[in-house]
């Protein structure tokens, strides 16, 4: 009863509290609609479909996060403490959105060479074509926005429409395994009719429009999104490269026994998503205010954090083969030792989450925290061409597992002696 008279009296925790709300409710979502529609496309599309589908949407990813540009934490911070200053809000919406525009162009050149230039893209040239509108999606709709203004209800109500109609649409349009080209369309036409909605929202409800900016402004914005942008392409070499690399060095059907499991921990960690995206504006403005304030609440949500994810590791270790016969089948039994090697990665990563996204960037430790991810990365390449060759998608998920313990520790180790204490003793 304390709790909630505290969220009632403090508007900036009724805010916190509604925007973890309304992120559950698309977590939820996002948790609910894979499980509904997964096992039915394992089953219709088969292991080999399913790994075509998986490294096409690794291979996307780059894509997305080059459009990106780490805009959803530098972005987010700068809409965060200029919420109340329209003219400002202006400058870095039209910023942010030309630059984006322009990596959008970059990335369907660069897809459309290593199309044309490579067999094992070339013969499945459609579905990445297809896959491609994930991208123009993203560009569209700027989540970076809404966090910055603490209006996540905006990001939950588009995302439920695109991922609803997207999940009625599999179940009636794709009924046999050849119709494996409709999923990355249809979770295409989702992700841009979500996005054309939002630029709607942006210009009505807040009055924000494009206008002409100076060079200085889209200089700043890539400058400040840099060390972001860099670091988030570290993260993928050892997350999204994983099963890139897969791919290259085995076949589709290898790559769908790890994706089958790495699809099963994405959507546990996923839950803990709104968590996350909640805290990080919250903890910007909190330490921009009081720098111990601000590690007040991160000692405390890193407790919270820490019991939870161990708790839910453990639960995913002990139930792999329970959880892989429900959900999948039978046909998926090699993906058994992969669920349990990656068990312990939402621990991990609620962790690093912690000591990286919401400490380290809010404490301006941008630069740490890039080289921190350069070098797992770089370990993690290292790690996948020796073990990838020898074993498999079994060296996949030891490679990617070692690697997210190394972050978590190696984070944990510079807060510390760089004088932020996160843990009392």
């Amino acid at each position: 009863m304390q709790i909630l008279q505290k969220i009632k009296n403090n508007s900036d925790y009724k805010r916190l509290f509604e925007n973890f709300i309304s992120l559950s409710i698309l977590q939820g979502l996002n948790y609910i609609l894979p499980l509904v529609t997964f096992p039915y496309l394992v089953r219709v599309l088969g292991v080999e479909k399913f790994g075509l589908l998986s490294f096409a949407t690794a291979t996307i990813a780059y894509f997305q996060m080059l459009t990106d540009y780490g805009f959803n934490l530098s972005a987010t911070r700068e809409v965060a403490i200029n919420r109340d200053n329209k003219e400002k809000l202006n400058e870095i919406y039209s910023s942010v959105m030309i630059i984006k525009f322009c990596l959008l162009i970059i990335s369907f050149l660069l897809l459309s060479v290593l199309v044309f230039s490579f067999e094992k893209f070339r013969q499945d040239w459609l579905v990445y074509y297809l896959s491609f509108g994930m991208v123009v999606g993203q560009v569209l709709f700027p989540v970076w926005f809404f966090q910055g203004m603490e209006r996540m209800r905006y990001i939950t109500l588009l995302n439920i429409l695109a991922k609803g109609l997207f999940t009625i649409a599999i179940f009636v349009f794709v009924r046999a395994q050849n119709d494996y080209w409709k999923i990355p369309l249809l979770n295409s036409i989702g992700f841009i009719l979500a996005g054309v909605i939002s630029l709607f929202i942006v210009s009505k409800y807040f009055n924000i429009k494009f206008q002409r900016v100076h060079k200085s402004g889209l200089k700043f914005q890539l400058r400040e999104g840099w060390h972001i942008f860099v670091s988030t392409i570290a993260i993928s070499l050892y997350t999204v490269s994983t099963t890139f690399i897969l791919g290259l060095f085995t076949n589709n059907k290898i790559v769908g026994y790890y994706s089958a499991a790495d699809k099963l921990i994405q959507a546990v960690k996923g839950l803990f998503g709104p968590v996350s995206q909640s805290l990080y504006p919250f903890i910007n403005k909190k330490v921009a205010e009081s720098k111990e304030a601000g590690l007040h609440i991160i000692r405390k949500i890193t407790k919270y954090i820490g019991i939870t994810t161990a708790f839910v590791s453990f639960l995913i270790f002990i139930g792999s083969k329970q959880i892989i016969t429900v959900i999948l089948s039978s046909e998926y039994n090699n993906s058994i030792v992969i669920l349990r090697i990656l068990s312990i990665h939402p621990f991990l990563i609620g962790l690093s989450n912690v000591f990286g996204i919401q400490t380290m960037l809010p404490f301006q430790r941008k630069k740490a925290f890039q080289n921190i991810l350069i070098i797992a990365s770089i370990i993690n390449i290292i790690v996948s061409l020796l073990l990838v060759p020898l074993f498999q998608h079994i060296g996949s998920a030891i490679s990617v597992t070692f690697v997210e313990f190394f972050v978590t520790l190696t984070m944990f180790i510079y807060l510390e002696r760089t004088g932020i204490k996160i843990v009392r003793c």
